[in-house]
């Protein structure tokens, strides 16, 4: 059996020194192309040129290369796609993909989307139709935020009481840590949010306004009760901190290791193995990355048996996986809800100055309508 793959927005030419952004389709597609019985049959994005360099590299034929996605949805037939464009357009692609009725599954980049409607609409549509809408948290396949979780179902640091984040921002950066959250709590419900950020800079990523700063408190419907500090004066020095009754686990420590603990009987931290893997990608040493660089810069792929297998690709592995196998993944929209929802309760306890009662009820992004109705002032970047 054959499952045909096709992507939604190529990315810059990665060969190019001067490509804004990450180029997500190429790890997508590197992922896809360890999985036997995938075949990449089409991709399309508003740049030609970007979708042909892309299809070149994954030997996509020309017949396959396209600019209008619509029209490649409908020449190609596609069993799976992968959505790797800016959040601003996630959700109606997501959606025109899902009302094909051709395709299956389909895997898109993270954040969700632009507005708290649209990332409900995304999810509703997908199940209806009956399609696998998974999106790409692939930070939860790293062993350091694996072992936090294990350590903390073992009650290596005894009852969780806090989980606290760190980070950049809380959308386009936390929404990884959000996610993460969901996962520590086993799904637990978020009851209620109060927060307040500052946004004196302008900080627009990938289309979408990002605060330069945030305080965030939330409390889970089983008493655990969350933290987030993000910016440049963020008050933590880690990625993810969980709080237990008797110790604490830290995952990406400034300077420091990728996981470390420490218990009420411990003198001093304990370092953690995470088995080669990083916050944000598997090492492999020097050698695996030195393989690493050259396969973003050849022309064609490097495969070496051995190196470590990207977080990308371990999430593709599974979001396939649980299609095939009609099993429910991680990365499903509904998990993802959970984790986007605080963020945007966030913004909208800014705005609402005053705590926020969860299911949130607003349609909109708050910091986006703040920022339109000029509630903040900001600073346009000097770029």
């Amino acid at each position: 059996m054959t499952d045909r793959i096709a992507f939604v927005g190529a990315g810059a030419n990665p060969n190019d020194p001067d490509t804004d952004g990450y180029a997500m389709a190429y790890r997508h597609a590197a992922g896809y192309q360890r999985i036997d019985g995938c075949e990449l049959v089409g991709c399309a994005d508003i740049v030609r040129e970007n979708a042909e360099v892309f299809a070149d590299r994954h030997d996509i034929p020309p017949s396959g290369v396209y600019e209008s996605y619509e029209t490649m949805l409908d020449e190609t037939d596609p069993d799976v796609v992968s959505v790797c464009v800016p959040p601003p357009v996630h959700a109606q692609i997501v959606i025109d993909c899902a009302e094909t009725g051709v395709v299956d599954a389909i895997h898109c980049e993270k954040p969700m989307a632009q507005t708290w409607q649209e990332c409900r609409e995304m999810v509703d549509v997908c199940q209806q139709r009956e399609v696998q809408l998974t999106f790409n948290h692939q930070r939860r396949f790293a062993r350091p935020f694996q072992r936090a979780k294990e350590l903390s179902d073992e009650g290596y640091i005894g009852d969780l009481q806090r989980v606290e984040i760190g980070g950049k921002n809380l959308y386009d950066y936390g929404t990884h840590l959000f996610d993460f959250c969901t996962e520590i709590v086993d799904g637990a419900a978020a009851e209620w949010v109060l927060a307040q950020i500052d946004y004196r800079e302008e900080n627009v990523q990938f289309g979408v306004h990002n605060e330069n700063g945030a305080l965030v408190q939330w409390e889970y419907e089983n008493g655990v009760s969350g933290f987030a500090s993000t910016g440049d004066s963020s008050l933590l020095d880690c990625q993810l901190r969980l709080v237990g009754l008797t110790g604490v686990i830290e995952v990406g420590v400034e300077s420091g290791p990728s996981l470390r603990a420490k218990r009420d009987t411990d003198d001093e931290w304990q370092t953690l193995d995470t088995e080669g893997d990083e916050i944000h990608f598997p090492t492999g040493g020097l050698v695996g990355m030195a393989l690493q660089k050259l396969d973003d810069i050849l022309p064609e792929r490097v495969d070496v048996p051995g190196t470590p297998v990207p977080y990308t690709s371990r999430a593709i592995e599974n979001a396939v996986d649980c299609y095939r196998t009609g099993t429910d993944s991680p990365l499903r929209g509904e998990v993802a809800l959970q984790g986007t929802e605080l963020i945007f309760a966030a913004y909208e306890s800014a705005r609402k100055r005053g705590r926020v009662d969860l299911p949130l009820d607003v349609d909109d992004n708050p910091l986006e309508s703040m920022v339109e109705a000029r509630l903040v002032e900001v600073e346009a970047s000097a770029d």
